[in-house]
Parts: C-alpha cells; structure tokens; sequence
C-alpha cells in the first residue's frame, strides 16, 4: 500500500523547498511504482501562493483530512501569520493519532507554536530564520544542520535539502541503491548527510582563509547580543588590536568595529523580518547602547528606519 505524505502549505511558502521534497518521491514511483502518494493542504482549500508569486491548487482543507500518517508543514516569511487555535488543535490531533510531523523552511515555527517539540528537542529551521526562532522558543534547541529526525519529528532547512531529507527518508525505508538512482535524476554529485551544514564556511563565505581572521569572525558571529571588543577579539587569536586591523583591511577591505556593527545590523534586521519582537528588544538583542544608537546605524546601512523597513520587508 502506498505511503502517503501530506504537505500543508502557508501563505508565501518556500515553492524550492516544497517542490524538493515532491519531485524525489514522483522519481521513486518511476522506479517501483505506487511506492508513494502525496496531497497538497491549505487553510482553507484554497489555492496557496508561494513567495515566488506562484500558486498552487490544493487538494483540500486541512481540516478536511481527519488522520494522516505523515504531514509537513511549510511556511516561508511569517510563518505564524495564518496559525490558528484550529490549525494547532489540528496537528496535536495528528500527533496523538500516531502521525509523524515534520516541518520545511520556517514551518518549525508552527510546530512549536503547538507546543509540539519538547524541551532540548533537537530540530532545524531554515539559518535566516534561525535567530528569531531561538528568540521566541529559548527552551528548544535549534540547530543549522540540513535537517533533523527524532522521533516522530522531522525538521529540514529548505531550499534543495529537502532532496536531501527525502532521499534520507526513501533511503531508510526502500534501500540506498533507490536513494542513489533518485539523485542522479537529479543531476545531484553527493546526497548530503543530515549533519551537513546550510551555510557556507566563513572562509567560503567571505573568501579569506587566514585561521586567526576566520576565528574572530566566527567569535563575531556568536557574540551579537554582547560586542566584544577589539581587544579582547585580538587578544583571543594572540595578536595585538593593531594587527587585526590590518588583517580586516588587507584581506576584508574593512575595519573590524565597521564589520561587526554591520554583522550586528544584518541580525536585526533579519529579527525585524522574522518576529513581532520590539525594535526596542531588538535593538538589545543585537547589542546596541540604544534605540537612538541603533536607528541612526540602521538607517545608514540600510537607508531607512527599523519601523519603515519592517513594513517595507513585509
């Protein structure tokens, strides 16, 4: 009898991340047919449009289906906009039912809204939105791993790791050999495993290779909420202040105050976009003096203000 998945779509969800996670389960039905069936939820059983401006019919309502074995949710930029007391008794339904529940892009904020992950539960999300997640759910560990699977919950990152995952997945229940022959459908060189990171390392992503720069901008990184300075940034490589200027400026092109400032401003207003925190709370999250402070350096790296940008990104 054929598996099925259900995949309820939110408005402006990921059409990357939703297509990913179809096409490796049509490809397995090529090879041994009738191994998979799936349906598209909505809402309201209407047609949902991705953030790409395309829409897709769906095949009913989520109320609509009384049980289900295995459903995804995937969500895109504000992922709580449509999330209801319905839509959360709903999931809970499915999950004392026995369904697996799994979660695409930013659909693990509607899992957690539910209260469907337990404290210390290991999951992942898309990393843009991986800042305002743990915001909101500080008891829930959120990782930047491609995806994550527990018992009976299965978190991805989006985007083509959805691939990934459901190559996982059909690989664990129908062998690896169909897992292989899906992705080279696919034209895909290497099934990434779960563990595999979403974003590039800092030296991919900035095109430096010097260890002691790459570990200053990786303490950058963790370091948002309380600067550190460059001092103690120095300090913690074994090199003087004045040496890691001049690694900022010969390979970054950039001084180490401006870009961990600009670091910091790119986390708020990835927080702008993703919560309905306050540019008040915001402005200490991401360790500004305050809100004057943090207004005058947003609007000069993003040319407008941390409200009008808010309404702007949405």
């Amino acid at each position: 009898m054929p598996e099925t998945f259900h995949f309820l779509l939110l408005p402006g969800f990921s059409a990357l991340g939703c297509m990913s996670a179809i096409e490796p389960l049509r490809v397995a039905n090529r090879f041994r047919p009738e191994l998979y069936r799936w349906q598209l939820l909505s809402i309201d059983g209407a047609p949902v449009t991705a953030s790409n401006g395309v829409a897709l019919n769906a095949d009913a309502a989520f109320g609509e289906v009384a049980r289900t074995g295995m459903v995804f949710v995937i969500a895109g930029f504000e992922p709580l906009a449509c999330y209801t007391r319905a839509l959360g008794d709903w999931l809970r339904r499915q999950h004392h039912g026995g369904a697996t529940l799994g979660a695409i892009d930013t659909g693990s904020f509607v899992l957690a809204e539910a209260g469907l992950f337990e404290a210390g539960h290991t999951l992942t999300l898309h990393w843009e939105a991986l800042a305002a997640f743990r915001e909101r759910y500080p008891r829930l560990t959120a990782t930047q791993e491609l995806f994550e699977t527990g018992a009976r919950r299965i978190t991805c990152a989006g985007g083509t790791a959805s691939i990934d995952m459901m190559l996982e997945l059909i690989g664990r229940r129908h062998g690896a050999d169909l897992a292989a022959s899906i992705s080279e459908q696919f034209v895909v060189g290497r099934i990434r495993a779960h563990s595999d990171r979403q974003r590039l390392e800092i030296a991919a992503r900035y095109g430096v290779h010097n260890r002691k720069l790459i570990q200053v901008i990786g303490a950058m990184e963790r370091h948002t909420e309380t600067p550190l300075s460059s001092e103690a940034l120095a300090r913690d490589v074994g090199i003087t202040r004045r040496q890691l200027e001049r690694l900022f400026s010969a390979m970054l092109g950039d001084t180490p105050t401006r870009f961990y400032m600009n670091l910091r401003l790119d986390r708020a207003r990835e927080l702008l976009q993703q919560t309905d925190m306050t540019i008040t709370a915001i402005c200490v999250a991401c360790g500004f003096e305050s809100p004057s402070h943090f207004s005058r350096s947003y609007r000069m790296r993003f040319g407008a203000s941390p409200r009008n940008d808010r309404h702007a990104l949405r």
